[in-house]
């Protein structure tokens, strides 16, 4: 069982390199109207800069997964100003695109919460396409998007979760057939549970990721070893799974800065059994340095060999 992972964004320890830095719409509308293009393009390509760097670290250190950063571009879907952001760093995004190419990595977005097909009001179906769209945009930009994946939640229950579910796939059919090629799905920590995803994703063929956190926060009656093989099989590429840990006991669904092994050990002694390559994105706090400090740890289990910066073998 090789296991790769990745992290979210940000790599902590490059100086001055956040891939989101800001601009709000309340700054955006206050500065004259000749200078608010300029800044939002000045914005944008500190963040196309800061990506490339965190992808040649990414190089370096042989890391295999990266979700790049959704506010890669200022108010690129806010309905007052939706600007074309590919058309002047066309060179930066192919080059973006060359890297992930070049270093063969597996590139991600992961869109907010708000991003959901559960909803009875239309305006919010029609931003989450929006949102959508706005993300396989950057893949098409990169010209990876045969390879990305754009991964959200089922979205609310709305105090009915079998007319949610049912409004879900019918909402589902309003996102363009090229973005749902590319799109996945993950269980939640307060509402849809693994079996529930799970359903979901078979029925529209939707790869399923695993948030083992969230299954831990919100069981319901799964026995997780029961469904791993299915889950694993909604792919037709490697399977991938999500993995932190509780900040506290009571703060129990907030990501801790790192990854306790022991809180997702029983998850690989698990998934080990099914004898199953998949990948690892990590989602703590401490980016990067979350996930070095986790491989250095599996890899000192015994029967576990590290393959390179970014993989082991188990």
């Amino acid at each position: 069982m090789k296991i790769r992972f990745g992290y979210v964004a940000n790599a902590l320890g490059l100086w001055d390199a956040s891939p989101s830095k800001a601009l709000t719409f309340a700054r955006y509308s206050a500065l004259p109207k000749h200078e608010r293009m300029e800044k939002l393009k000045e914005v944008t390509a500190q963040n196309l800069l800061h990506t490339k760097r965190i992808l040649y670290y990414n190089f370096a250190h042989e890391i295999k997964l990266y979700r790049f950063s959704s506010s890669l571009v200022p108010l690129a879907t806010h309905p007052e100003v939706m600007w074309d952001f590919v058309t002047p760093f066309k060179n930066e995004w192919e080059e973006l695109g060359q890297l992930v190419n070049q270093f063969q990595l597996r590139p991600s977005f992961h869109p907010n919460q708000f991003t959901l097909f559960t909803s009875p009001r239309t305006e919010v179906t029609v931003n989450a396409v929006k949102d959508m769209e706005y993300h396989f945009r950057m893949l098409e930009a990169m010209k990876v998007q045969d390879r990305g994946i754009i991964n959200i939640h089922i979205g609310g229950a709305y105090g009915d979760k079998q007319t949610s579910i049912k409004r879900f796939h019918q909402n589902i059919k309003k996102l363009p057939s090229d973005i749902k090629k590319q799109m996945t799905l993950e269980n939640d920590d307060k509402t849809y549970d693994v079996e529930e995803t799970l359903v979901t994703c078979e029925k529209e063929k939707i790869p399923m990721i695993l948030d083992y956190h969230h299954y831990m926060a919100n069981k319901g009656e799964v026995d997780l070893s029961l469904f791993l093989p299915r889950i694993f099989s909604t792919w037709n590429t490697t399977p991938k799974v999500h993995i932190s840990s509780p900040k506290s006991d009571q703060a129990y669904r907030s990501h801790a800065d790192y990854v306790s092994i022991d809180f997702i050990l029983p998850f690989l002694k698990m998934a080990k059994g099914f004898n199953q390559d998949f990948d690892i994105m990590i989602e703590a706090k401490q980016k990067n340095l979350a996930m070095l400090q986790l491989i250095e740890e599996i890899a000192s289990i015994r029967g576990v060999k590290r393959l390179s910066g970014g993989e082991v073998e188990w």
